[in-house]
């Protein structure tokens, strides 16, 4: 970068510096990831105070730093204000953006991450406010979307200890089928239960066999055998069919009739997505405690 360059970006998190200024923690589509301070962003008549709030997209002038870059200039494109206005949508973007700033990177063009956001943004923004179901169908088909944009798709079309296809049953109310955040995506439980019964068959044969509990020490051998066991995966959660039927779709770019959906479904299918987010960025994702009380909160009144 040259001393003075300019992008264009969406704030996606700041922070006080000092007694006027603000970092500001940038998504760019030209440069990607940057911070960088808004000096006197904080000031009463700062020319910078509103446009380094909070999901505000900006065409910016920067100029480099020693540690951090600094915003010269700021003309703003587009603005969130419905995002404001009602704490399950405020509570979705800031999630959404959470993920964003732990895979997004540096100093590279990140078009498509820019572009994704702004559109679950948009998209939560124009919801209307008895749309609650609405808010957890986005939040969870924009968590889907951002991990596959970051090559950490779940594996759910086909079983992970078996590779065969998945087809939830809708005639049986008793079929479920298992999500294994370690393991990487969906299990097929009877498949599950067959290796855990197997395994445990062998752990007894092998503590039955009188060579194996009797026989003295034999001498070092020039070589050894090792007999590797497929390991059993821990089983996170378990999903009906109507449920597991959601999390596939998730894997289309377009949304399905959120709004034919309940609560309750999209709010498994976001607990899933967070286990999983969270397993492969490493920490926890703060912003969903904010969307537990939503919920919990709208759940009460609605009762």
């Amino acid at each position: 970068m040259s001393k003075t360059y300019k992008a264009t970006g969406i704030n996606l998190k700041t922070q006080v510096l000092g007694e006027s200024d603000k970092i500001v923690t940038i998504l760019t589509r030209e440069f990607g990831l940057i911070r960088a301070v808004a000096p006197g962003a904080r000031k009463h008549n700062s020319s910078l105070g509103g446009r380094s709030g909070m999901f505000v997209v900006n065409e910016l002038l920067i100029a480099k730093g020693r540690s951090l870059d600094k915003i010269t200039q700021a003309q703003t494109l587009k603005t969130y204000p419905g995002l404001a206005k009602d704490l399950g949508k405020l509570a979705a973007g800031q999630y959404l953006t959470e993920i964003v700033i732990s895979q997004a990177l540096s100093e590279q063009p990140q078009e498509e991450l820019y572009d994704l956001l702004n559109e679950y943004l948009h998209r939560l923004e124009i919801l209307s406010k008895t749309e609650i179901s609405g808010i957890y169908g986005y939040l969870a088909h924009g968590v889907f979307q951002l991990l596959a944009l970051a090559g950490l798709t779940p594996q759910i079309q086909t079983c992970c200890l078996t590779q065969r296809s998945l087809t939830p049953d809708f005639v049986n109310p008793k079929w479920q089928v298992g999500f294994s955040v370690a393991a990487g995506g969906a299990i097929c439980l009877e498949a599950w239960e067959h290796l855990r019964r197997k395994q445990e068959i062998e752990r007894w044969e092998d503590r039955d066999d009188p060579q194996l509990s009797s026989s003295p020490p034999s001498p070092i051998p020039s070589y050894e055998t090792v007999v590797h066991r497929q390991e059993i995966p821990v089983i996170s959660s378990r999903l009906s069919a109507t449920e597991f039927a959601l999390l596939q779709q998730l894997s289309q770019p377009e949304i399905m009739q959120i709004d034919a959906v309940r609560d309750n479904d999209w709010l498994s299918i976001e607990q899933i997505l967070r286990q999983y987010a969270q397993y492969h960025l490493g920490h926890l994702i703060r912003s969903a405690t904010l969307i537990d009380s939503y919920f919990a909160a709208n759940h009460d009144a609605t009762i």
